[in-house]
Order: C-alpha cells, then structure tokens, then sequence
C-alpha cells in the first residue's frame, strides 16, 4: 500500500503525517477544507510532492471526485473538529465534521475498495479517571463533552463498518499531542504565547487536571506502524506513559522562557471538565513493537524553541 489519502492533512498532527509518510517512500494526498485551524503553510516544504484538494469531508461529491482521481489503497483519517472548548459553545459544527465527515469517507472508502482504512479517535473517548487506574481498549466509551461525544461517534462508527460490511477499519486512540504547529488555542501555545506578550496565563481550576502528554512526531510514528504492520478490526491505544498535571506542565513552559510563575491566574474551571486521562499502551508495544520515543522534557523544549522562532506564524492565526 503505497498510495496514502490524509483527511485533515493540513492540520497540526495531519501534516505531521504528511511530512513523514512522504519520507516513508509513500504516495500522499490531502483533503481538507483548510478550516480556521488549517494551513497550507504546515505543508509548505512539501509542496509539489503531494497533490491537494480543498474539500469538506461532509461533501460527498467532492469526496467521491478525489477517490476517483488518486484511487487511495489506503485511507487515514485525521479530519476533525478537536477543541473542547468550542464544542461547549457550539457543538454544531463537531458533530457535523467528526459524525457525518466521518460517515461519508467510510462509505466513498467502502464503495471504492480501500485495503485499510484507519481512523484517528482519542483517548477523550474513554471519559475520565481519578488518580488511579488506565484505560485498556476494552474499556467502555463514557465521553463527557460535546467533542468527545463526536469522537466517540466516529470511533464506534468506524468499528460498525468493520463489523457490517468487512470495512478495513483500524481504530487509534491517541493521547494528547504536543509540538510545532499546533493551532494557538490549545494549552502549551496559548501558554506560550501568552507569556511572551507578559499576559496573565489562564489555568482551570486549580490546575490539578492531569493529562498524557504525547509528541506528535511519535504519534505519527505509531499510526504508520499500525498502517504497516496493524491488524484490521483492531483498536490501539496510542500513549506515551508521561502523565503531567496541567499546572505542572504552565509552570514548566514559564521556566523554559525565563518567565515568573505570578504569570499564572487561576481561573473558573471548563464545565465538564475530565480530571485524568491515562492510556494502557501495552496492545501497541507488545504486538507491533511501539513505544514513544520522545520524553517530555524533550519534547516541551523543542516545542516552546519553535514557537519563539515562529511567533510570526502563531500571531496570523490568532489575527484570523
């Protein structure tokens, strides 16, 4: 399976993936609707190497019109509404993108014969945990927002046509992503954005919720394993075993850029809000020899380098 089709491809882990299955030898396109939170400017130094097409998934005819030029042997489908925070004001727009985007690329993939099919859940699926325990892949879906409802829509939604029509769905889980080129809406930009114009950086709470902290490089790593080496109807979690609580992870970032900790303002926390995520890995690790590569000190320290080298780019999204 060479010939590759990326939903969401110019997105934050999307692209990521472009980037390496490119260098993997294999043949990508891209369909994306190129939202608030997509830019060509992540694919730009692949340009030329990857063909395009600005299409909403929920557009059938657009869709059907891709397959029929590129004939993908492989889908991988990271399109997604992803922020929590804007599914609470509206959740219109989730479940419209992640339940029935996701129902029109598996019946175009289905129609047209795809040999696997892999589709990008997260572990937000799984609800939330106190401070002890992990979410395993046969752990029951218990979703607590409007975005995670989707997701978990889409999850099931994708396990449903393998059961039914013998589609060749792979379900992944990942944990959260961290790294270059994340839409400055989620916590580690908005922290470090926000303290290097000297603003207040907001923390639910107390910032005593904890999350799995993934790198993206190492996420994109694991769904090309499961591409290459995955078992179809299966389901993987993606984690990378580094649990972090929010307040750690601000005070962290502030350190790194030299900033003072009274930067940080407690504020009313998310309704809803999941206190813990935590993944159970081993499925990955064992049966196809993943692990995540990337430790968080690591990981955070390229990531907050590259946004103060591009702050250019994090300010003209902000503008938009």
């Amino acid at each position: 399976m060479k010939r590759l089709l990326v939903t969401g491809g110019a997105g934050f882990i999307g692209s990521e993936f472009v980037r390496q299955a490119l260098q993997r030898g294999y043949s990508v396109a891209v369909i994306d609707k190129l939202s608030y939170a997509g830019d060509l400017e992540r694919l730009r130094e692949v340009s030329g190497t990857t063909a395009f097409y600005p299409a909403d998934i929920t557009d059938r005819i657009a869709v059907e019109k891709v397959f029929r030029t590129e004939k993908p042997e492989a889908v991988v489908h990271w399109a997604a509404e992803s922020h929590v925070d804007r599914s609470i004001t509206d959740a219109a727009p989730f479940l419209d993108t992640n339940v029935k985007g996701t129902q029109v690329v598996l019946d175009v993939s289905k129609d047209a014969g795809v040999q696997r099919f892999v589709n990008v859940s997260t572990d937000e699926v799984y609800g939330d945990l106190n401070e002890d325990g992990q979410f395993y892949e046969t752990t029951p879906l218990n979703p607590s927002s409007p975005y995670s409802v989707s997701k978990a829509s889409a999850d099931m939604l994708g396990r449903a046509y393998h059961r039914t029509f013998g589609s060749p769905v792979i379900t992944v889980r990942p944990s959260n992503n961290y790294g270059p080129w994340q839409y400055p809406e989620k916590l580690i930009p908005v922290v470090i954005l926000k303290a290097l114009n000297n603003e207040k950086v907001p923390v639910y709470a107390k910032g005593e919720n904890v999350r799995e902290w993934l790198f993206v490089s190492d996420c994109v790593d694991a769904v090309l394993e499961v591409i290459e080496n995955g078992k179809i109807g299966e389901t993987y979690n993606i984690g990378s075993g580094q649990e972090k609580r929010n307040l750690d992870v601000v005070k962290t970032i502030l350190q790194l850029l030299g900033e003072p900790e009274e930067l940080i303002e407690f504020v009313k926390d998310r309704p809803g809000h999941d206190f813990r995520y935590s993944l159970n890995s081993d499925k990955i690790s064992e049966n196809l020899g993943w692990k995540a590569k990337t430790p968080f000190s690591a990981g955070i320290e390229k990531t907050v380098k590259w946004y103060v080298d591009n702050m250019n780019w994090v300010r003209s999204k902000i503008q938009r």
